[in-house]
């Protein structure tokens, strides 16, 4: 199946060539139809899916025709990274149609984003918080709005933000189309959904579930030695980019120092740096510049890398949900992926939870000739409760590989 089979306009077609789309993924093929008859769409689907161009597309052809200069489709995505990618991603797909795109968030001066307003745009991509900043100041007028998109709808509850999502809906004409996106449905985002969608499709891809092009494994490690194991980790594995989490904004900063001392090219990625520091840190790892990225949960939404191979969890998520986007971040757009999470003792109950999920025994892993210090047995630590079922990608692919081997 091409692109050109949604029958979209051939600029529109030209776009997807000119950034190296061929074929659609799975939500793609289920989305895009739906979303150009003119329908709602409760959208249940993972990071990595190829979901921004599912609604993107749809929207870019439904703008190609009909009055120009004022915005007619409202983006809202949780985080400043994220309302980045999808707004380049509309440019980028509609640069043969004139659709205009303006990004909208915080950290940044107002003042560019009101020039581009006032030039004329058909869309926003917006955050919440700075976007009801420009409706309270009548900077933007969202009174002819037809097509409302919510991304990432979980995330943006998490982050406290639907206070915001709730008067940015009262803002907004009744009369529209509406594209709900999110990974995991709890009952609050239920509850929301159920409240702003009018007879909608559900197109559900994967949801609340890691891609299975993604490989998982545990390196148990004591507390102490955890930056040690992951610095000889980077040198003896083969890896494209790796992006790795932490909890908090002062370990993101202080791990990536710690790691660009030993010798790797590292850049950290958190909530405190300016908008153009963050910026040059996601250009600087998607470039090649910076081979690892050292980020929180919240400034890592909106990465979109292709060429990340490796995600490691040096921090144990929060929860069970927080480790599958993590996860989303490689193994995206069909290629495959690693996940290796360094657990220490106390992480013994989230593995459990995550195996339950995965429905499978994570791997345990140890790396040769690394120095776990004295009594420290990492065969011994999270033994599995029952023998391996299955493992994501194993066999028909054969991407499981000794502990601590080489990609070739």
């Amino acid at each position: 199946m091409s692109f050109e089979q949604f029958a979209l306009d051939r600029r529109i077609v030209a776009g997807t060539k000119s950034v190296g789309y061929d074929t659609p993924t799975p939500i793609q093929k289920q989305a895009i139809p739906i979303i150009l008859r003119g329908r709602d769409v409760l959208g249940l689907a993972q990071t990595g899916t190829g979901k921004t161009a599912a609604f993107a597309l749809p929207i870019i052809q439904h703008l190609s025709s009909g009055p120009a200069g004022r915005v007619r489709a409202l983006i809202v995505a949780p985080t400043r990274e994220l309302a980045e990618q999808i707004h380049q991603e509309i440019v980028r797909l509609g640069r043969n149609t004139g659709i205009r795109s303006v990004a909208i968030y915080g950290g940044v001066s107002k003042g560019p984003q009101l020039a581009a307003l006032r030039r004329g745009a058909e869309v926003v991509v917006a955050c919440p918080g700075r976007l009801l900043d420009h409706v309270d100041t009548d900077g933007i007028d969202l009174s002819h709005v037809e097509i409302l998109v919510l991304d990432e709808a979980d995330r943006m509850c998490d982050m406290g933000f639907l206070p915001d999502i709730r008067r940015i809906i009262r803002r907004v004409p009744k009369k529209r189309q509406t594209l709900f996106f999110s990974a995991t449905m709890p009952r609050d985002i239920l509850a929301l959904a159920h409240g702003i969608l009018s007879d909608p499709e559900t197109v559900r891809i994967g949801a609340n579930a890691p891609a299975q092009t993604v490989a998982h494994a545990i390196y148990p490690v004591p507390e102490h030695r955890r930056t040690e194991l992951l610095s000889e980790m980077l040198r003896k594995t083969s890896t494209g980019r790796v992006l790795v989490f932490t909890r908090t904004k002062h370990r993101a900063r202080s791990l990536a120092a710690r790691m660009s001392k030993q010798g790797h090219r590292a850049a950290a990625l958190q909530g405190n740096m300016s908008q153009n520091q963050r910026q040059q840190a996601i250009n600087g790892f998607r470039s090649g510049k910076f081979d690892v990225l050292v980020a929180t949960d919240i400034a890592a939404r909106g990465i979109d890398v292709l060429e990340i191979s490796h995600v490691v969890n040096f921090d144990m998520p929060h929860n069970v949900d927080a480790y599958t986007h993590r996860i989303g971040r490689t193994g995206r757009a069909d290629r495959t992926g690693e996940a290796f999470t360094l657990a220490v003792r106390s992480d013994g109950l989230m593995v459990r939870q995550i195996e339950r999920k995965l429905g499978t025994t994570l791997e345990r892993r140890r790396l040769p000739g690394f120095d776990y210090g004295d009594g420290f047995d990492p065969e011994k630590q999270f033994q599995p409760a029952g023998p391996v079922t299955s493992r994501p990608g194993s066999s028909s692919r054969g991407r499981h590989r000794p502990p601590g081997s080489k990609r070739r």
